[in-house]
């Protein structure tokens, strides 16, 4: 049973966390290798959980996995969370997996921007109106390329059933106008995670999306409730104390970034397997140790393998 409309804007102003999608020895997806991620996640009290999302490598991802990542996941979550379906690349698969998410468990949709280097505006938002159609259920969009232009972006925001922008570009000013002209229906969400998030929250943007939920939810949660409260100094101290890991994510022109969470799963001793080329794969020896000896002092390494 999916969430009626008021409970999907409600999780979406919190932390939207981007599960990972797990992968055994021979390369293949194991769906129920996240049962532990899920438990820690929604007990830390994360409001919505993202399955094909770019940190769970939708692009990486043939149809047929990113398929069974929705028809399972959700039963994995159990109404735990919100539940929200990625859906995208060509019209016709983005059509298909958007017209399943509802029989699937998905609360909602989001929409990746369409990578087509021959990208037009008014071509975004009519894909993303067909996309809205097949599903019938709430949609976010997910902006990584402000280039649109606020009119475009405008006209996705009243594109029916759109009631939320995961705002993924470092332009804030161009975000404070898009909230102004989108109207109170559409909910703006951080979407560069949580360094970004006390400036766009500053500005009217609401929540945040994480993919260090899958490695320390709690850490991501206690940063939400700081800006909920206002207390920019704690949101910002709380920041500062995960630097360390999103610096490590950031590496190789942020190629390191799905990398670093699957490794640090692993040795944390949750085996979610290797990240799928073109990510970087293995992680250098410089930046996996790194990665441990930060781990090692957030106490998630097994006590065998911290001595």
């Amino acid at each position: 049973m999916t969430l009626p409309l008021e409970g999907v804007r409600k999780a979406l102003t919190g932390i939207s966390g981007i599960l990972v999608t797990p992968m055994d020895a021979e390369d293949r997806i194991v769906p129920q290798r996240l049962s532990p991620i899920i438990a820690r996640a929604a007990a830390a009290g994360v409001d919505a959980l993202t399955v094909n999302g770019n940190t769970g490598e939708f692009y990486g991802l043939s149809f047929a996995e990113a398929e069974r990542m929705q028809a399972e996941v959700p039963a994995l979550i159990e109404g735990r969370t919100a539940v929200v379906a990625g859906v995208g690349r060509s019209l016709v698969e983005a059509c298909a997996l958007a017209r399943r998410a509802r029989a699937d468990g998905a609360d909602a949709i989001m929409v990746h921007q369409p990578p087509d280097p021959f990208v037009a505006p008014r071509g975004v938002v009519a894909y993303v109106a067909r996309v809205a159609e097949a599903a019938g259920l709430p949609v976010v969009l997910y902006l990584r390329n402000d280039g649109i232009g606020l009119p475009a972006i405008e006209s996705l925001c009243r594109v029916p059933g759109v009631v939320g922008v995961k705002w993924a570009t470092p332009n804030v000013m161009v975000l404070a106008q898009a909230i102004r002209r989108a109207g109170p229906d559409v909910s703006f969400i951080c979407g560069l995670a949580e360094p970004w998030a006390p400036p766009m929250t500053a500005l009217g943007a609401q929540g945040f999306t994480s993919g260090l939920i899958n490695v320390v939810p709690e850490k991501s949660v206690a940063i939400l409730q700081a800006l909920r409260a206002g207390d920019f100094a704690r949101a910002n101290a709380g920041i500062a104390a995960i630097h360390a890991f999103e610096a490590l994510r950031s590496e190789e022109q942020n190629g390191a970034n799905v990398a670093v969470v699957k490794a640090a799963l692993t040795l944390s001793g949750i085996d979610v397997g290797a990240a799928r080329a073109p990510a970087a794969w293995p992680l250098p020896p410089g930046s996996a140790a790194a990665l441990r000896d930060l781990l090692a002092g957030w106490g998630l390494l097994p006590r065998a393998a911290a001595e």
